[in-house]
């Protein structure tokens, strides 16, 4: 037998499933017609000044993009008051989850997270050699007095995913300022604040930059894949201690963010019209889907996100491919282990009005089987 040739915890990994794309199930089904309510992706498109900035930069894609990103960094340091010594950017959220697991974890180093979580926490750990502790949540929420019981000499990072992927809820700021009280300053709080701009508008939610100014070892994660719409040419950033964002500002990739989302990103940043109205449109689709669900007695998980969690008592796998067979992507809860939950992302309001009579469907006609096999 010959010598195994890859890393040992390339055999571990579970790769992460990404949202079926929309030309993929256009081939598949020969559909035309199709919405896409799966990738937590921005119905408005992308914002214009990000538009505009990248056609003004496209004339001078054979020149490598600026390294550290500065003008970004700068943008972003103003924004929040902060040193550009404090920001690490990169090739959008995934990659500083990669970069974060790099710096930090040794064989044998443990990092906490939820389960049911972002799964990038877990796969990037493990593939440093560390461990993923997974917690069960406590009433859909991150079990943060299970997390501090589960604190050990082994322990490097805390990751909170608020608000939480997939079920959209927050942890508030008196229930993270109480948990933070108690994590030991030598371990790494990282803050997934992918949805922040949805969030904020619930005044519960945390101010994460309070809490890093009172404790260095704070990582806060924010993107503007999201509300800005810019995710495919990917940038995202965190927000950090100088010590630590030197550390991982030493082995980042050279060119991670390319030029043209440099010039996007400080589009996105003047383009404050953009996010409001984008936040607005969200919250109404929310509701919309909300109603539905209370006319239907579905349970649901109250969302800040641009996305919404809900339990419709039947098979995922089938709901999920019932929907792509009328033109409707989103994604079954059996991936994450929650078999009759679904996750559906924001849309547009006829968008999200034709999932809605599209999933009524879907479960009529699946009640009227169920009926004429009793």
């Amino acid at each position: 037998m010959g010598k195994c040739l890859f890393r040992n915890e390339v055999n571990s990994v579970r790769p992460y499933v990404p949202g079926k794309p929309v030309e993929e199930l256009k081939r598949e089904l020969g559909l035309e017609d199709i919405e896409k309510l799966a990738s937590n992706e921005n119905p408005l498109g992308p914002s214009p000044k990000a538009i505009e900035a990248i056609r003004k930069e496209a004339e001078y894609i054979n020149i490598y993009p600026e390294s550290n990103a500065t003008k970004v960094k700068e943008k972003l340091a103003e924004k929040y008051n902060l040193s550009v010594d404090n920001i690490v950017t990169g090739n959008g959220g995934e990659e500083l989850l990669k970069l974060i697991a790099e710096t930090f974890i040794n064989s044998g180093d443990e990092a906490i997270m939820a389960d049911t979580t972002f799964d990038k926490y877990a796969s990037e750990v493990s593939f440093m050699g560390g461990t993923a502790v997974k917690l069960p949540l406590k009433n859909y929420k991150h079990d943060f007095e299970g997390f501090i019981g589960t604190i050990n000499d082994n322990t490097k990072l805390i990751f909170i995913c608020n608000p939480n992927n997939p079920t959209g809820n927050i942890a508030t700021k008196d229930e993270l300022d109480s948990f933070v009280k108690n994590v030991p300053e030598d371990v790494v709080i990282v803050l997934d604040e992918a949805y922040y701009d949805y969030a904020v508008m619930n005044p519960e939610y945390p101010d994460s930059l309070e809490i890093l100014k009172k404790r260095p070892n704070t990582i806060i994660l924010r993107t503007f894949s999201k509300v800005a719409g810019i995710a495919a040419v990917r940038i995202g950033y965190l927000l950090t201690s100088k010590e630590i964002a030197d550390a991982m500002n030493k082995i980042r990739l050279v060119f991670s963010v390319n030029r043209l989302a440099q010039a996007a990103a400080l589009g996105a940043l003047e383009d404050t019209e953009h996010i409001q109205k984008t936040v607005e449109l969200n919250y109404k689709s929310l509701g919309l889907m909300e109603e539905y669900f209370n006319k239907r007695s579905f349970e649901y998980i109250k969302s800040n996100a641009n996305f919404i969690f809900v339990n419709i008592g039947e098979d995922s796998r089938v709901v999920f491919n019932e929907l792509l067979k009328k033109g409707i992507i989103i994604r079954p809860g059996y991936l994450w282990g929650w078999d009759s939950w679904l996750r559906i992302s924001t849309g547009t309001i006829e968008q999200t009005q034709k999932f809605v009579d599209k999933l009524d469907e879907v479960l009529n006609e699946l009640c009227k089987n169920e009926l004429s096999l009793a």
